[in-house]
């Protein structure tokens, strides 16, 4: 890569995000700027917002076209209050504040009846999808596996051929003092092990 190509890679990497990641290697600003954030403002998402966020998510790679993934959205307050019933106590001090909670769950099964062995690795390629379109919005997110999926699959009436995986936490990025005082310090991008230490050339 030119050094022309990296300045303009490295020049939108927002301050609070420079002092805590530093890429090896250049990439897109997009990928450090966007980081899980637990604090939310009371603002509303708009319903163009959300079907744009899920729409990102739809075009998600798949394994034969399947698209295992639904999303279980939560935004009305009698909605949020059945997610209230299955998410933990400790998780509930943010997620309460969050305008949107959606679960992520995906169907195991192909149409034939055969397990569909690819169905998480897409679901996940469909949250990463949200994530990014969601940052590129100007809005934040963040996975919560902290919830009691057995209540949450009666609560929620989910059928037995599909596995949860995360509840999502989405909004507009708050400010970290409106949290519990135990958490404002952890509301900062996190960093990631070194590159080499995740690759793994030939055989493990």
């Amino acid at each position: 890569m030119t050094t022309t190509t990296q300045a303009v890679y490295q020049a939108s990497i927002s301050p609070e995000v420079e002092a805590n990641r530093k890429a090896e290697h250049p990439v897109h600003a997009l990928f450090l700027n966007r980081w899980s954030s637990r604090a939310f403002e009371p603002k509303a998402v708009a319903e163009e917002t959300l079907a744009t966020i899920l729409e990102a998510a739809r075009w998600a790679p798949s394994a034969s076209n399947l698209q295992p993934w639904k999303f279980i959205v939560a935004k009305t307050e009698a909605q949020k209050l059945k997610f209230q019933d299955f998410i933990k106590p400790n998780n509930r001090l943010w997620t309460d504040h969050a305008p949107v909670l959606f679960l992520l769950i995906s169907n195991k099964h192909r149409p034939d009846g055969e397990l569909n062995g690819a169905h998480a690795f897409d679901t996940g390629a469909a949250w990463a999808s949200i994530a990014f379109q969601a940052h590129l919005l100007g809005l934040a997110t963040r996975a919560v596996g902290g919830y009691d999926k057995d209540k949450a699959r009666e609560v929620l009436q989910i059928p037995a051929e599909y596995e949860l995986h995360a509840v999502i936490a989405l909004g507009y990025r708050g400010a970290g003092e409106t949290l519990p005082e135990e958490l404002q310090q952890r509301e900062i991008p996190n960093g990631r092990r070194v590159l080499n230490e995740s690759i793994i050339e030939g055989s493990f």
